[in-house]
């Protein structure tokens, strides 16, 4: 197995692995070409990103932006991105229809080894993320590897998400805790 499949399936991978490496440089020089245009340039910013990600439909991302890899990052119709998020998407993250992410919010997969003499191996592994339909998360959230959150849920603002979220709540805090439920 090449050690791209085995960063996608979550298990440990080498991510100095030579192919990983040029992929990782593709990603970021499409996203440095988006991050550079001008705002009203939408029709040639939706075909540069196109090029690097899976979507359904229509979507807005607002630069900048930062992935690793964008073919693991699936989005559905109507999805807005804001201003300066960043997705470390190592594994799959995928993004349910008309969900609103906020500026400055971070989406990671990447994960570490908690020994430190295996993180000096250059291993890593992932675990992905799963976003509802429906969905609201404010500005400046942090979004952990593995965590899913359900549909119709609004993250608040400033948020770290460490635990999944359910359908139909609103939930704010560090970490991020349920307040009530969003009917």
């Amino acid at each position: 197995m090449s050690e791209k499949e085995k960063m996608i399936r979550g298990e440990v991978y080498n991510a100095a692995d030579p192919k990983l490496v040029l992929e990782r440089a593709k990603a970021n020089r499409i996203c440095a070409r988006y991050n550079k245009k001008a705002l009203n340039e939408i029709n040639m910013r939706s075909r540069r990103m196109r090029k690097l990600l899976h979507t359904e439909g229509n979507f807005w991302i607002k630069p900048p932006f930062y992935c690793d890899y964008g073919y693991n990052i699936y989005l559905g119709k109507n999805v807005l991105i804001n201003y300066d998020c960043v997705f470390l998407d190592v594994c799959p993250i995928k993004i349910g229809e008309h969900t609103l992410i906020g500026p400055g919010t971070h989406i990671y997969t990447a994960m570490h080894a908690l020994n430190a003499k295996e993180r000096e191996q250059d291993v890593e592994f992932g675990k992905p993320v799963t976003i509802g339909r429906n969905v609201w998360i404010g500005g400046h959230c942090t979004i952990l590897p593995g965590i899913t959150i359900g549909d119709n849920t609004i993250i608040g603002a400033g948020s770290v998400v460490t635990k999944n979220m359910p359908a139909n709540v609103i939930a704010a805090g560090n970490p991020c805790r349920i307040i009530r439920e969003n009917k």
